[in-house]
């Protein structure tokens, strides 16, 4: 029997391991599976090279829970260890194995899993003590057993085992004691190995099998053991784009997300071998409106071990909206976020996930622009998210993105703008794209805008003020203008002015009147000359503020004007035969209740009559009709 100690740069790294290698203790089993994964290619890889002879067919990881004497152990029937492999390897923290035979194999090795470097020891996290007994499939070797107890101190001793292959045993801690649990373990396994390329054994479950007819003839049924296989070893973003359908895409949609119940709108395979290795399938979920999305739906794999859901760091944040999956071998794996976004080849596989999405939604626009608008409202907002943060996705999609106007029709923004140039082109040549978030809510003001022949669009995304800037900035001779903002006369302002029936005497007069039915703190009240067939008064704001208020609701900018009070315009109709009346009446009492509808009026056009304030303009108005 050998004694010794490990090669360990200070007698302190087992605490550290317990406690820092990893935010999760639940990893261990990740990175001991895994590593029981890389003994099998191992062996697959000098099989096929013709450096070893052995049976490569029934290659497989078993996970073996014994409750009863507290161990968890994971075997493999791989490549084995020699007693000097297990010195070099196992007794040198932080030399991987798997990294020296990918260097010396990498013409050659499939997919070979670990470049953890200390993964073995994140067993030492959860176990109080840990074996191994190993067996080489190296032609007279010799089996040995390793144990150590948590301390840098081991043993190594020849031992027997029938089988080729490693068994790696871990003796629980108490402290450590969940993971003793079937539930548990089952959990984690579906967590990290549901993907992996090998099949992983752990326990047995019940299947329902045929057994005979009964009596009646009817078909009888037993409940039978079989083994309980945790993985899918081919999933589908292994396979070649050429060899599945969109049933088989469907297929692992389902796979992946079991609990929904929607079949995503379109998806994209990726599949690259260089510069850097990546591949995967990225599936649209249907949006509409929804911003409140998990962003924890990309799974990130490597080499198909699952790593994290959270890959904020590695794609733009808008591409978090998609579901899927991303495997790569190239990006680099417990490490730092800030390290993340400064790797270079997490940069350029971001780069390119991003420029493959934006290619799609191009192609998918010029080759069937049908098919493009009707899936426009499960994907406009994603687009916008993504025109809003990233210029190069901005410039790619400028082109398709899409504005519906009040028939249901889709134009493009250039399209839209050679529209409605004509007549809604103001006095400084730009053109007044006009737009309403509610069609219900604006349906008066919209049919007013129909009336003179001008058209409105629909911007109902809660990134609309966003985008609305966006586009301004992008085509500087376009401006958007919401209905409600001024009087319809106002709204593309063509140097026309309008003249008034009252003398400048009567509307100085009229005005202070009007002020003294509102909240000077929330109105400003200007009286105008527009057309008598309008409202008598009109209440808007600002689209300057209002976009700026939105913007700051919505998560962008704004913060100071976002915290200030709602400010309206009260817009007093000089024309408007009710306004006429109250200058001329010397009935108090008239004009009080004259201007108190009018105002009523205006706050239940804009959705802002409520309460106390409701019930008295139904009853007012109900005395008005007698």
């Amino acid at each position: 029997m050998q004694q010794g100690t490990i090669n360990v740069q200070t007698e302190n790294i087992f605490p550290i391991i317990k406690k820092f290698l990893y935010s999760d203790h639940e990893i261990f089993l990740r990175e001991l599976v895994s590593n029981a994964v890389d003994a099998t290619q191992k062996l697959k890889t000098l099989k096929n090279i013709g450096e070893l002879k052995a049976d490569i067919t029934k290659l497989k990881v078993e996970v073996i829970l014994d409750e009863k004497a507290k161990t968890l152990t994971i075997r493999d029937n791989g490549i084995g260890m020699t007693g000097e492999e297990i010195e070099k390897y196992i007794n040198q923290i932080a030399f991987s194995g798997a990294e020296e035979f990918v260097n010396k194999y990498k013409d050659k090795s499939e997919a070979i899993i670990g470049h953890f470097g200390l993964g073995f020891y994140s067993a030492f996290m959860v176990a109080e003590n840990v074996e191994i007994i190993t067996r080489s499939q190296l032609p007279k070797s010799t089996p040995v057993h390793w144990t150590c107890d948590g301390s840098p101190n081991y043993t190594l001793e020849d031992t027997q085992k029938k089988s080729k292959g490693t068994d790696i045993i871990l003796h629980i801690a108490d402290e450590s004691k969940e993971f003793l649990d079937k539930a548990r373990i089952q959990g984690v396994l579906n967590k990290y190995c549901k993907f992996l390329p090998v099949q992983v054994v752990f326990g047995t479950r019940s299947e329902s099998i045929e057994d005979g007819k009964d009596e009646k003839g009817e078909t009888k049924w037993k409940s039978v053991e079989v083994p309980n296989v945790i993985n899918n070893t081919e999933p589908a973003w292994t396979k070649a784009p050429a060899d599945l359908k969109d049933e088989d895409y469907n297929n692992f949609y389902r796979e992946l997300y079991p609990m929904n119940f929607e079949d995503p709108i379109f998806h994209i395979h990726l599949n690259v071998d260089y510069p850097f290795n990546l591949t995967g399938i990225l599936y649209f979920p249907k949006l509409k409106n929804n911003l409140e999305v998990q962003k924890n739906k990309i799974n990130l794999y490597s080499n198909q071990v699952f790593i994290t859901d959270n890959v904020e760091n590695i794609v733009p944040e808008f591409l978090t909206l998609l579901h899927g999956v991303i495997d790569s071998p190239d990006i680099p794996l417990n490490v730092s976020r800030s390290y993340l976004q400064s790797d270079h080849n997490v940069q350029k596989i971001s780069n390119h996930i991003q420029k493959k999405v934006a290619d799609r939604l191009e192609r998918m626009y010029k080759e069937d622009r049908a098919d493009y608008e009707q899936k426009w409202e499960d994907i406009r907002v994603f687009i916008e998210y993504g025109m809003l943060t990233q210029e190069k996705f901005n410039e790619k999609m400028d082109k398709c993105y899409l504005l519906k106007d009040n028939e249901g029709k889709f134009h493009t923004v250039e399209e839209y703008k050679a529209k409605v140039e004509v007549l809604q082109k103001d006095k400084n040549g730009k053109v007044v794209m006009l737009y309403t978030h509610d069609q219900e809510e604006h349906h008066a003001l919209i049919q007013q805008a129909k009336n003179r022949g001008y058209d409105v669009v629909l911007m109902d995304s809660p990134l609309s003020s966003h985008i609305l800037m966006k586009l301004e900035s992008k085509h500087n001779d376009i401006s958007f203008v919401r209905v409600d903002s001024n009087s319809v006369d106002k709204l593309i302002d063509k140097g026309e002015d309008v003249p008034s029936k009252l003398s400048k005497e009567e509307e100085e007069a009229l005005k202070p009147m009007i002020e003294g039915f509102v909240d000077k703190k929330k109105y400003t009240v200007s009286v105008e000359a527009m057309s008598e067939n309008d409202a008598p008064m009109l209440i808007t704001q600002s689209e300057f503020m209002r976009r700026m208020k939105e913007q700051q609701m919505s998560g962008g900018g704004g913060m100071m004007i976002g915290q200030m009070p709602e400010f309206y315009n009260l817009v007093v109709n000089a024309n408007h035969p009710v306004i006429g009346q109250i200058s001329a009446s010397k009935d108090e009492a008239q004009k009080k209740a004259l201007i108190a509808q009018s105002m009523d009026l205006a706050m239940l056009a804009q959705g802002m009559l409520r309460g106390e304030r409701l019930t008295t303009f139904i009853q007012r108005s109900l005395e008005f009709i007698k």
